[in-house]
C-alpha cells in the first residue's frame, strides 16, 4: 500500500496567512458593509511600472510569431536577464558573478522552500526566530526539524531570538549548526543587520563548514547606505552562503512571478565519508533540470525592463510610494504609544501588543473593531508572541484612514 509522508501530518493544518484569509472572509460574511483594510499580508496594490508593461507587450508580441516565439527556455534563465542582473544588482557594489552563478525563478518562496533539498536531511539548521514561515515548515516536511513542543518551537531546530531586548540582532549560537536562514532586511520584523553583525555570521560559517541561506528579498528598500545589499558584500561569503532575491515586492511582481537565486562555485558540501566536496551550483543545476521547467520568456523580459534608466526610475517611486505608508504608520502608531520596530529600511512594521496582549487576540481585536488586518506575531514563531506586523503595500488612503481608526480606537 502507499504510506504518507508522515512528517506534513506535523505541520499545523494550515500555513499561517491561509488561517488569516479564513477568519477575514468570514468577518466580511458577517459585516458586508464595512470596508475592511488589509495591512496583514505582504501583497502589493501598486501597478506594474509602464517600462515593464511595455515590455511585456513586446513579448507577448513576439510569442504571436513563429519567426520569434519561444518555447521551453533554459532553466537557469535567460542570458539577457542575468547578464542584466549581474550588471545593475552586483557591479556596483563590487561583487563578481559568473551568469552561470545566476538562477531566475519563478519568485523566491519556490527556492527558498525547496533549497534545502540539496543538502542531506539530517543536516542541523538554525533560524532568526521571529521567521518567515517557509523555511521552517519546508524543513518539517522532510523530516529535519524533528517534533514541535508545547513553546511551538521544533526539537531539531536551533533559534536566534530576535527581540527588542538584544535589539532584533541574532546571536550565534554557541554550537556547530549546518544550515542557517537569515533574511534581511528583516520579514517579519522590519528590521537590518549591519555589515559588522553579517560579517560575524559569514566568519562562523567559514569556521564551522557551514551553508548560509541568504533571503535578500527587500533589499531595494533600504535606505541606509551603510547597510548591506547582498551577502556578498561581505568577504568570504562567496565560500558560504546562497543568495535569494525577488521582484515580488521590488517591482510588483506578486502575480508575474520572477525573482532569482545565487550560488556562487566557490560553495561546496562534503560526502557523508568525508571523501569528496560538491559543486552545490551544479548539484541545484541538476535539481531545477529535473523538476523545473524556467520562468516564462514574457516574465524574464519584464524583469529586465527595471533595469532600464526608465524602468529604474519607476521601480524607485514605487518603492518611494511605500516608504511613505511605512513613515506614517510609523509615526502615527507611536504617537500613540506604541512600540514600533522596523519601517525604515523595510516595508514592514513589527510592533508590540499593548499591554502584552496576546497576538492573535489582538489581531481579532483589530479586525472586529476596527475592520484593520494585520498579522498576528506569533505566526512567525515563539519570540513573536506579543507582537502584530504591518506592511505597507497599501495605497495612500488606506493606509490613512487605517491608522485614523487606530488612533480613534
Amino acid at each position: 500500500m502507499a504510506l504518507v509522508n508522515e512528517h506534513f501530518l506535523k505541520l499545523s493544518n494550515n500555513y499561517l496567512f491561509a488561517d488569516i484569509a479564513k477568519k477575514v472572509n468570514a468577518f466580511k460574511v458577517s459585516k458586508p458593509d464595512k470596508k475592511v483594510i488589509s495591512l496583514g499580508i505582504g501583497d502589493v496594490t501598486r501597478p506594474l511600472c509602464p517600462a515593464v508593461i511595455e515590455a511585456m507587450h513586446k513579448a507577448v508580441d513576439e510569442m504571436s510569431s513563429s519567426a520569434s516565439f519561444r518555447g521551453y527556455g533554459p532553466e537557469r534563465g535567460y542570458d539577457f536577464l542575468r547578464e542584466a542582473i549581474i550588471k545593475n544588482d552586483y557591479a556596483p557594489r563590487g561583487i563578481h558573478l559568473d551568469p552561470s552563478e545566476i538562477f531566475v525563478n519563478d519568485g523566491a518562496k519556490s527556492d527558498t522552500g525547496n533549497i534545502q533539498e540539496i543538502v542531506r536531511w539530517d543536516n542541523s539548521i538554525g533560524v532568526t526566530d521571529p521567521i518567515y514561515p517557509v523555511y521552517i515548515d519546508s524543513n518539517v516536511m522532510i523530516g529535519r526539524a524533528g517534533v514541535m513542543d508545547e513553546t511551538g518551537k521544533w526539537s531539531n531546530v536551533t533559534y536566534f531570538p530576535c527581540t527588542a531586548e538584544n535589539n532584533f540582532i541574532p546571536q550565534l549560537p554557541d554550537h556547530r549548526v549546518d544550515m542557517i536562514y537569515l533574511c534581511y532586511p528583516n520579514n517579519p520584523t522590519g528590521t537590518v543587520l549591519s555589515k559588522e553583525e553579517l560579517r560575524k555570521w559569514v566568519n562562523y560559517a567559514i569556521r564551522n563548514d557551514a551553508i548560509i541561506f541568504y533571503d535578500a528579498a527587500y533589499e531595494a528598500y533600504i535606505q541606509d547606505p551603510d547597510i548591506p545589499h547582498s551577502i556578498y558584500e561581505i568577504k568570504g561569503a562567496r565560500k558560504v552562503a546562497i543568495e535569494f532575491r525577488s521582484y515580488s515586492k521590488t517591482a510588483g511582481f506578486t502575480g508575474v512571478r520572477c525573482g532569482y537565486t545565487v550560488i556562487p562555485k566557490e560553495l561546496t558540501a562534503i560526502t557523508i565519508d568525508g571523501s569528496q566536496r560538491v559543486e552545490l551550483n551544479h548539484i541545484w543545476d541538476r535539481r531545477q533540470s529535473t523538476k523545473f521547467n524556467g520562468t516564462s520568456y514574457i516574465s524574464q523580459r519584464a524583469a529586465e525592463a527595471i533595469y532600464t534608466p526608465e524602468g529604474k526610475q519607476q521601480i524607485r517611486e514605487t518603492i518611494d510610494y511605500y516608504m511613505r505608508n511605512a513613515r506614517l504608520m510609523r509615526s502615527t502608531l507611536s504617537k500613540l504609544g506604541y512600540k514600533v520596530y522596523g519601517g525604515e529600511n523595510a516595508p514592514y512594521l513589527w510592533v508590540k501588543t499593548p499591554d502584552n496582549q496576546p497576538s492573535w487576540k489582538f489581531f481579532e481585536k483589530m479586525l472586529y473593531s476596527l475592520g484593520v488586518v494585520c498579522t498576528p506575531g506569533v505566526g512567525f514563531g515563539p519570540s513573536g508572541e506579543g507582537y502584530f506586523r504591518l506592511t505597507a503595500f497599501g495605497n495612500h488612503e488606506d493606509v490613512a484612514e487605517a491608522m485614523d481608526r487606530i488612533t480613534r480606537l
